[in-house]
């Protein structure tokens, strides 16, 4: 995709700027280019919406929540078209992101109560006397700054837990998607018109509009995309102490033990590696096969991956990359891989064809190389060898990522997967607790830190509110002066009784 700027011809200032298709041109859309003032503007009407919307019962909300899915089923060809045309992901893809998308937003609406909603809690024996609550409040506005790669999913996932915990949000889509961000904003008032304006908006521009939200005043900014960006996010957050989530890249290990099915593992590492061109912060880059299983998983791998194919027909595995400049870094890193004394399995600097990248498998890369240890995003995938597992699980566990991993292996899967450092893994497949709304999504290390999906997901656009209330008097109180000597032998008894003798 790309971000033309168009400059205003009376100030010379960049007021909109132009999407076009990645491969062909094509023009997609003209956004304006949201100002510092233009965010506030929409996060005082958020401010505004919200407190209707958080007045709101959880059944209430649910309920338009569910009829937003509804809206969004109903023109899935509308938004799939349109998500082909501003990223060339295939239509099939979309489809997928769409459906990944709607199955977050059901998940959300319909397990916010369960999780936010005031329950009893146990005061524990020094407060006998007290009933002891805990409930999950909103809180406010919430920012999301979504990226390129996944238009559709990012925006909605952000704006599924943010709303079902009682928020508005304001979301900041990439001047590379635009169009689909703001689809999917906008849907959630054509699906709800009894809903206040602004509830949920959206701003459009570059770095400096992201800024912007940051310091905006939000209760609290979600990002997803890169460590560099996702470090000034954080920064500018801090100006205001603004808490922030953030889900960034990552280079995600799989490991291949010696009892592997071979053809399953090679089918769904090319899967997993060439799966929208590579351009996915959980996409396998890395993959390390024991010694034993080298030759025979290398064949299967070979023969996957030299099949799959790239272009704009609809049944296409994947399509163009989306962003130009990415083209550059997996060049850099296959050509130094090259250099270095690995090995093209399939493809080399031959297959980037811009603005396509063909397959590439690399074999036996340096460990210190860019194509090991930093994110490609593009259809590269890294096979080295390993003696055994314990060498793969140190070598997945040498890198500052910690967000995505996967292990094939028939009867050691659950232990092989306990060892490795990362926010989730799948054992005898890729990715697919990603696609699990009531599992958490999120990494660790420069992946990131807080969480999508699930139970923590809807705690994360929540503050927990504790409330306490007195039941009954017990006599003189501890929690007034002056204390007696009486009053202390009691809480020394009870504290030895309780304490001093340990059980399990």
């Amino acid at each position: 995709m790309t971000a033309q700027l168009t400059p205003d011809t009376a100030s010379g200032v960049a007021q909109t700027f132009d999407l076009t298709h990645p491969a062909t041109g094509a023009h997609v859309g003209t956004f304006p280019v949201h100002t510092a003032d233009d965010v506030a503007a929409a996060v005082g009407r958020a401010r505004e919406a919200q407190s209707w919307w958080g007045g709101l019962s959880f059944a209430e909300r649910k309920r338009r929540m569910i009829r937003w899915t509804a809206y969004l089923a109903k023109r899935s060809d509308e938004i799939c078209e349109l998500g082909n045309q501003e990223t060339g992901k295939p239509k099939g893809d979309v489809l997928f992101e769409l459906m990944a998308s709607l199955e977050d937003i059901k998940w959300a609406a319909t397990n916010a109560e369960r999780v936010l909603k005031q329950r009893k809690v146990n005061p524990g024996a020094a407060m006998i006397n007290f009933e002891a609550r805990l409930e999950y409040l909103p809180l406010g506005v919430a920012g999301v700054i979504a990226p390129w790669n996944f238009p559709l999913y990012t925006p909605f996932c952000g704006m599924a837990y943010a709303l079902a915990a009682g928020n508005a949000a304001v979301v900041k889509p990439s001047e590379f998607s635009s169009a689909t961000g703001v689809y999917a904003v906008e849907s959630f008032a054509a699906a709800n018109p009894d809903a206040p304006a602004g509830l949920v908006g959206w701003g459009t521009g570059f770095g400096e509009t992201g800024a912007a939200l940051c310091r905006s005043g939000v209760d609290k900014l979600a990002f997803t995309g890169s460590v560099p960006t996702g470090r000034r996010v954080m920064a500018a957050c801090a100006e205001t102490l603004t808490p922030v989530l953030l889900e960034l890249g990552g280079k995600d290990a799989t490991i291949v033990a010696e009892d592997a099915d071979l053809d399953a593992a090679a089918g769904a590492i090319v899967w997993g590696g060439y799966w929208h061109a590579g351009q996915a912060c959980v996409g396998i880059e890395r993959v390390y096969v024991v010694e034993s299983d080298r030759a025979e998983f290398l064949r299967r791998v070979k023969e996957r991956a030299s099949n799959v194919t790239v272009g704009l027909d609809e049944l296409s595995d994947y399509g163009p990359m989306t962003m130009p400049g990415q083209i550059d870094v997996v060049r850099r890193h296959v050509s130094d891989a090259l250099d270095r004394g690995a090995t093209a399995l399939v493809g080399g600097l031959d297959s980037i064809k811009p603005p396509y990248i063909h397959p590439i498998v690399l074999v036996d890369v340096p460990e210190d190389s860019p194509a090991v240890r930093e994110e490609t995003f593009g259809p590269v995938v890294v096979i080295n060898t390993v003696p055994d597992v314990d060498e793969g699980v140190r070598r997945a566990n040498a890198t500052d990522f910690g967000l995505a991993s996967s292990v094939f292996s028939a009867s050691r899967g659950p232990q092989i997967a306990a060892r490795l450092r990362a926010g989730g893994t799948t054992i005898n497949s890729v990715m697919t607790f990603v696609g699990i709304p009531s599992l958490p999504f999120g990494g660790a290390g420069d992946s990131g830190f807080g969480r999508f999906h699930g139970d923590d997901g809807l705690r994360e656009f929540s503050r927990p509110k504790a409330t306490t209330r007195k039941k009954f008097g017990m006599g003189k109180e501890m929690q007034e002066f002056p204390r007696t000597k009486q009053q202390y032998q009691i809480v020394r008894r009870v504290l030895r009784l309780k304490f001093a003798r340990p059980r399990r």
